[in-house]
């Protein structure tokens, strides 16, 4: 090869890896863990995000609130989402981390259809539980036995559940399923069964929601506290965050998403609430 193509050769590859070089710092990798429950809405806007952010990569994962926050609090990930409070996880160091509230989410419980009950009381819920009822009789149903589907330890949804239901007493022990769908799934699918999912998972018409106390289980009654069954969505992240996840928090949080996207996918914009709740579950009416 004459020493002029081998310049030329040398000039194109120089140009080819700068090219490549510069693709890589602009792809903008933001990795996001944790609740399945958030799920839904960070993955809807991150696609939307990246229409107008090409050189975006958001990667969003499931795997439970404790999860994301451990993730998150080792440095393994951008951002750890979670559906309770980092400073009441075991082994989590919350003042480690940054927490950015951006929606806030229902939970309800839902019953395979042929078990004949459409509403429970909160007493009854918390029985059904811990194991003391046992057959779906025994509150206005059929005489069926009552299969109770848990979430796995870990997860967010579960802990928020068991705080506001359970009240200290002993889940009874029963099957786990680590994920809203697939607890949807087997619902719809196992005669007697019982589980709760968030609400956003709760949009089709082969789910009985249930009822509680006669409340229905709608974001109106979320906003004043008359549906207990709800907790912030939180993302977490390790210091202050880089300049691109930075501005992907910013942008979950603006009008555009908070008033658009998150009631369209079933969520209610921290903004619209009448009441705050704080990491020992105590409700305070804003304004107060």
């Amino acid at each position: 090869m004459r020493k002029s193509n081998l310049s030329k050769v040398l000039v194109v590859f120089l140009i080819i890896s700068i090219f490549l070089v510069g693709c890589s710092k602009n792809n903008k990798k933001i990795t996001i863990v944790g609740s399945s429950a958030l799920q839904p809405l960070v993955e809807q806007a991150g696609n939307d995000y990246h229409l107008s952010h090409l050189d975006s990569n958001i990667v969003v994962q499931g795997g439970g609130s404790g999860t994301g926050l451990s993730q998150v609090q080792a440095g393994a990930v951008e951002v750890g989402t979670s559906d309770v409070f980092a400073d009441t996880q075991k082994g989590i160091d919350g003042k480690k981390l940054v927490d950015f509230p951006v929606a806030v989410v229902g939970i309800v419980p839902i019953v395979n259809k042929g078990v004949g009950i459409k509403s429970l009381s909160r007493k009854q819920l918390a029985a059904i539980f811990t194991g003391k009822i046992k057959n779906w009789r025994q509150v206005g149903g059929k005489d069926l036995p009552i299969i109770v589907i848990n979430r796995s330890r870990g997860s967010g949804t579960r802990t928020t559940f068991e705080d506001l239901i359970l009240k200290g007493q002993e889940a009874v022990n029963s099957q786990e399923q680590d994920s809203n769908g697939s607890v949807k799934k087997i619902v719809n699918s196992t005669p007697g069964t019982i589980s709760y999912i968030s609400f956003p998972y709760a949009n089709d018409s082969n789910i009985q929601k249930i009822n509680l106390d006669h409340v229905k289980p709608i974001n109106e009654n979320i906003r004043t506290n008359k549906w207990p069954l709800w907790s912030y969505e939180h993302m977490y992240t390790k210091g202050k965050p880089n300049k691109a996840t930075a501005a992907f928090i910013k942008y979950i949080l603006s009008k555009k998403v908070q008033q658009d996207l998150v009631p369209k996918i079933g969520y209610l914009s921290v903004h619209e609430m009448e009441v705050t709740r704080d990491s020992q579950n105590r409700v305070t009416k804003i304004g107060n």
